[in-house]
């Protein structure tokens, strides 16, 4: 069965994700400490991935966000078939992106992907494509993506989730309501709880 949520149901995926070939990396400190994420702009691909990233010749294709920017010329044809979405780690800058392409709305889906969840930036992420860069399109969520996270991931403007492997979609579907009346406003919807319900006195 799919583990994939799009727009409120489960669904098969059409879509394949390009990855990076593997490079072995290095253990990094940081005062003293291993630091288990990527902090926010570091440079983790090499001119050698990106050159030798393999792209299927068909079908929809996800490609790393850094695979893009440098072959862009590659995919114009297929961006114009609607066959090409792009994928970011939450490390990296969608303002490279959006220095090679005026209009996000170019792509029928940008993700984001998840490597380990320690942190919030996916929400972050997910804020500014929705309101700075008005995507209107299809915004996944998928890697370390889990139950709890996804009524925050919807209200952060995601609308599509692939849960990880080892967890039930269902049961995930149904965290989309754990909450009725939410009291801050976010993207999916801007009015705070007190301007949205009329309260008797």
């Amino acid at each position: 069965m799919s583990n994939l949520i799009l727009n409120n149901q489960i669904v098969e995926d059409e879509w394949t994700v390009v990855q990076l070939p593997k490079v072995e990396q290095e253990v990094r400190m940081q005062a003293g400490k291993v630091v288990m994420f990527k902090l926010t702009g570091e440079n983790t691909v090499t001119a050698e991935q990106i050159t030798n990233t393999q792209v299927p010749a068909t079908g929809k294709v996800l490609i790393p966000l850094s695979v893009y920017v440098a072959r862009k010329n590659e995919f114009t044809s297929r961006l114009a078939n609607q066959e090409v979405g792009i994928w970011l780690a939450t490390h990296e800058v969608i303002d490279s992106l959006a220095a090679v392409e005026t209009d996000l709305n170019v792509f029928p889906l940008i993700a984001v992907y998840v490597e380990r969840f320690a942190d919030g930036r996916i929400f972050t992420i997910g804020n500014l494509l929705r309101t700075r860069f008005q995507f209107k399109n299809t915004m996944r969520a998928f890697g370390d993506v889990l139950r709890d996270q996804l009524f925050f991931l919807k209200r952060s403007g995601f609308n599509s989730y692939l849960i990880r492997a080892d967890r039930s979609a269902e049961e995930a579907l149904h965290s989309l309501k754990d909450f009725t009346q939410p009291y801050q406003g976010a993207v999916d919807n801007s009015q705070p709880v007190w301007r949205r319900v009329a309260r008797s006195l």
